[in-house]
């Protein structure tokens, strides 16, 4: 559409009343206006009419909650569990040591709440290494390929905001040590913003304002890249999905890929057991014999607060953003439009006025629109959950130093204190006030740690390494 001409692209525009995007044309220079042209070329102006005066995902989440009941559940005290948790293991090893298993990162963050100027996985997090996010989970993949004897891929979706820079990233740290064919990295959608009028904001005289299409543009944007199809090709018939500000998720968690497997779920999930009706997660339930999440600032107090008999939360499940799903069901979901629907949200959106001014709005001004990965468990055959302990598999890092919750401290000491649980489990002392870090080529879970030659008190500050 390069070189098209001012009078076709009014013509298109007017069509949905948008032509103010061209009120700059005259001043710009011949490659803005193709990059202007482009950005016109890439909209799906049907789809946004559509969103503007369509409800959108807009659920009415009060009646949602008064229907919903507690999700089936795998639950920590596995008393009522269908399976037992070594047969969830013994699935596992299975499917990963034939290479069935594929890695899903989502690192499309940057770390602006952090006041970290990169993106998020870019940050370090290691209490005593300083090891970086990406760092983290590239050094479990390699010891989980290394213990199961294969190759486990990584798929790892930025945004526009953070693709070069992570790009460049991998390129000069030699991939982390993955094989090139075993990294696979993509850049996820993005979505215009609308006015109250339904009209597209500039975010420069020669730019429309875009921002990425949120973590459910994974589907799409894995397609689009040739993922799934590289996938498919080299046998990955589920996927670990995690998202990168969470240091001490277990990337292919043997417990959550087995009991997927042997409930022959399409979506399972990874959830925590709430401590408080108002925790900032989303919640996890069950409405009609399918999953849904309710997101916090959606669910109402009188539904949050629902206690059962023995005065526990009835809605309990708190979602971590940790999930496994069948590569046969992406591709399935992939295939139709209507997967996954468009959240809408008021956002306070700078913009270009019609004098060429920045703005700064002080209040909602737009309408943004998000796709959120967890919309496909409705859609999902015999999606399950699954429940963690959080001191083992949830410490997110997303606010900066000082914050109450989910600073870059707090997950520190989580993983120091989830080392101590562990090297204690297998006999070695740590001295108080000692921070210690487990490399997962030493241990990836408790019981691996047990066989290791250890020393039997550690008395300083102590990246814990040691090969098989």
């Amino acid at each position: 559409m390069v070189g098209t001409s001012r009078e076709t692209l009014v013509e298109l525009l007017r069509k949905y009343g948008q032509e103010h995007v061209l009120q700059f044309w005259d001043e710009l220079s011949e490659s803005q206006r193709d990059a202007l042209t482009q950005q016109i070329a890439s909209l799906d102006f049907e789809q946004l009419d559509k969103l503007h005066r369509g409800p959108g995902s807009q659920e009415d989440w009060g009646a949602l909650a008064d229907s919903a009941t507690p999700p089936p559940a795998f639950r920590l005290d596995g008393s009522k569990n269908r399976f037992t948790a070594d047969a969830a293991h013994a699935a596992a090893d299975e499917a990963l040591k034939s290479g069935q298993v594929g890695a899903i990162l989502v690192a499309g963050g940057q770390g602006t709440r952090l006041g970290f100027p990169h993106p998020k996985g870019m940050f370090p997090v290691g209490p005593v290494t300083e090891r970086t996010l990406f760092q983290v989970f590239a050094d479990q993949l390699l010891a989980l390929g290394r213990r199961y004897g294969v190759r486990v891929p990584l798929f790892l979706m930025t945004s526009p905001a953070t693709h070069d820079e992570t790009v460049a990233y991998f390129q000069e740290h030699d991939n982390l040590g993955l094989a090139a064919e075993d990294l696979h990295i993509f850049c996820q959608g993005t979505m215009p913003a609308l006015d109250d009028q339904g009209r597209l904001l500039l975010a420069e005289r020669d730019r429309i304002f875009l921002s990425p299409d949120g973590h459910g543009g994974m589907l799409a944007a894995l397609a689009k890249s040739g993922g799934l199809a590289a996938a498919k090709g080299r046998g990955i018939s589920q996927f670990f999905y995690f998202q990168v500000d969470n240091p001490l998720v277990t990337i292919g968690d043997r417990t959550l890929l087995g009991y997927h497997l042997l409930a022959n779920s399409e979506m399972s999930t990874l959830v925590v057991a709430k401590t408080d009706p108002t925790e900032r997660v989303g919640n996890v339930v069950s409405v009609d014999g399918r999953l849904h999440v309710i997101e916090y600032s959606d669910l109402p107090l009188s539904s949050a607060e629902r206690r059962n008999a023995d005065g526990s939360l009835a809605l309990w499940a708190g979602s971590i953003a940790v999930h496994v799903l069948s590569a046969e069901f992406l591709q399935r979901a992939a295939g139709s439009a209507e997967s996954l629907p468009f959240h809408l949200a008021r956002k306070q959106v700078p913009y270009v006025d019609a004098s060429g001014n920045q703005v700064q709005p002080e209040q909602p001004n737009a309408t943004k629109f998000e796709r959120f990965i967890f919309d496909l468990m409705p859609e999902a055959r015999n999606a399950i959950v699954v429940e963690g302990d959080p001191t083992e598999v949830f410490a997110p890092v997303k606010n900066a130093s000082g914050a109450e919750k989910d600073t870059p401290e707090l997950a520190r000491q989580a993983i120091v204190d989830r080392a101590k649980r562990w090297l204690a489990a297998a006999g070695v002392g740590v001295a108080d006030g000692v921070r210690v870090e487990l490399s997962p080529f030493t241990a990836l879970d408790v019981q691996s740690l047990k066989s290791r030659s250890l020393p039997k008190q550690i008395v300083t500050d102590l990246y814990v390494e040691c090969e098989s």
